[in-house]
Order: C-alpha cells, then sequence, then structure tokens
C-alpha cells in the first residue's frame, strides 16, 4: 500500500480538486483507494454530499479516541462515495479544535499513522487531503505518508506559499527515519496568461530537483465535477484536466512500485 498526502499551506491551490482527481483515477484502474480528509474545512467530505457539521463519525474520530483511551476500528470510519472501489473517511469540523488540545493530550501527532496502518490490507493506495496551515493535522499527515504531493496554483503568491513550506517540512521532517519525497504539481496553468508562464518559469527555475514535467491545466469540467458529486474521471475521463492527472499518476505509480521493489 501506498500512503501520499495532499498539502501545501496556501489555500486555493487545488488540494481537493488533486485528491479527489488521483483518488478517482486509482479507483477507474482498479485500485482500492481510499481518501482521508483531514482539513477542518471539509471541502473533500462536502464534495461527495456530506455535511462536516453533522458527522456522527468522521476521521475526528481518531483523535478523539484518544482522549477517552478508545481504540476504534478505521474501517468503520470509511464511507462509500460516486466511484467504485474510492471510499472516503469524512472530516468533521471538530478537527479544528486539536491544536488546543494537543497541550493536553499525548500521542496526538502519530494518530493518523496508527490507523493507516490498520488499513494497510484494505487498500492498495490512501490520500491525505491535509489542511493548509501548520498544526497537528499537518504534522500528522506528514508521520503518515510515504510521499508528500504538493499542488502549487501557477501565480506568484502560491509560489511564497510554497517557500514557506519547504521551510516548515525542513524542521518537522528531521524526525523521520528516511527523508519524505515530495513532488510538486503545478496546477489551474493557463498558457495564454503571463502570470501563469512566468510563474512555472520560476518554479522550473528555483524548485526544479522537485517539480513534476507536467502542468495541471484550468478546465472547468473539474467544476463541474464537483457540483454533480462525481470524481472527474468518472464525469469526463477524456477532459484535459484527467488527461494531466493520468500522466500524473502514472508516474507516481511507477515511482511507487520501483520504490517497493528496490526495498524488496
Amino acid at each position: 500500500m501506498t500512503v501520499w498526502a495532499v498539502a501545501n499551506q496556501k489555500g486555493g491551490v487545488g488540494k481537493t480538486t488533486t485528491t479527489v482527481a488521483l483518488g478517482g483515477l486509482l479507483a477507474a484502474w482498479g485500485f482500492r483507494t481510499l481518501m482521508i480528509d483531514i482539513d477542518p474545512h471539509g471541502s473533500l467530505t462536502s464534495y461527495f454530499g456530506h455535511d462536516p457539521d453533522d458527522l456522527q463519525a468522521s476521521s475526528y474520530s481518531l483523535f478523539e479516541a484518544v482522549a477517552d483511551g478508545t481504540s476504534p476500528d478505521p474501517a468503520g470510519l470509511v464511507v462509500a462515495t460516486s466511484s467504485e472501489g474510492l471510499g472516503l473517511m469524512p472530516a468533521a469540523v471538530a478537527l479544528a479544535t486539536l491544536d488546543r488540545q494537543s497541550g493536553r493530550l499525548d500521542g496526538l501527532g502519530l494518530v493518523l499513522k496508527r490507523a493507516v496502518d490498520r488499513l494497510r490490507r484494505q487498500f492498495d493506495h490512501i490520500l491525505i487531503d491535509c489542511p493548509p496551515v501548520l498544526g497537528v493535522l499537518l504534522i500528522n499527515a506528514l508521520a503518515a505518508c510515504e510521499r508528500l504531493i504538493v499542488p502549487v496554483q501557477t501565480e506568484f503568491l502560491a509560489i511564497k506559499g510554497l517557500e514557506r513550506l519547504q521551510r516548515t517540512l525542513q524542521m518537522v521532517t528531521k524526525a523521520r527515519p528516511v527523508p519524505l519525497e515530495r513532488v510538486i504539481v503545478p496546477t489551474f496553468y493557463d498558457q495564454r496568461t503571463r502570470a501563469s508562464r512566468d510563474s512555472l518559469a520560476a518554479l522550473r527555475r528555483d524548485f526544479a530537483a522537485d517539480l513534476w514535467g507536467g502542468v495541471i491545466p484550468v478546465d472547468t469540467r473539474f467544476r463541474d465535477a464537483s457540483r454533480a458529486g462525481l470524481a472527474p474521471a468518472l464525469f469526463d475521463p477524456r477532459s484535459h484536466g484527467v488527461r494531466a492527472y493520468a500522466q500524473l499518476l502514472e508516474e507516481l505509480v511507477q515511482h511507487a512500485d520501483g520504490a517497493a521493489v528496490g526495498g524488496a
């Protein structure tokens, strides 16, 4: 099983779209796939018609159990989606309270990793949709994942946010037994605009070592898929955006398979 976290410390860069696009493709390709929403805003959760304000079972239940001294089965928190083979562990707005609780509760940093380890036999791939802030939730995702996917909107302010994330990663990944690999994914690319072209050039100049070679274009079909509550690959598999994500995913899967062989 491979675990990817989708994160950036800037909002609005395409984290949820990336999560659901890659998750939908993995399921369409026959992989048992789980998406975990740990963003208190619950955009991924709302995408599939669930209300983050009104959930009895969610990813928050994993953290709540630390205070209760219980150990819920993480599989029992997973709900089905409109795509066969694609599950979702939804988010609740109560996740926003965790940073205030972390001072009085021990062991919150590895809650998600322990849950993911218990799910290894049930899924081939797990994607974690992260909040855009540094806190206990992002730390959990970085501890649980094997690779980090960093969507970056091709505009100046998003690149500044990427610089901030790079500094964060240097701080919080020192405790990992192995370095955290990452891939930067340029999103919302519009070759007609100078802002997109200049931003992509800056990414290629300053972040070449971690930058994916392709781009995710602006595609209104993503918005239409969200409105329909369908993964983009199910809504319109021939759209430009889905084809770009498919190219990205092929490289991610090949890399994961290569790493597994190398580590065998």
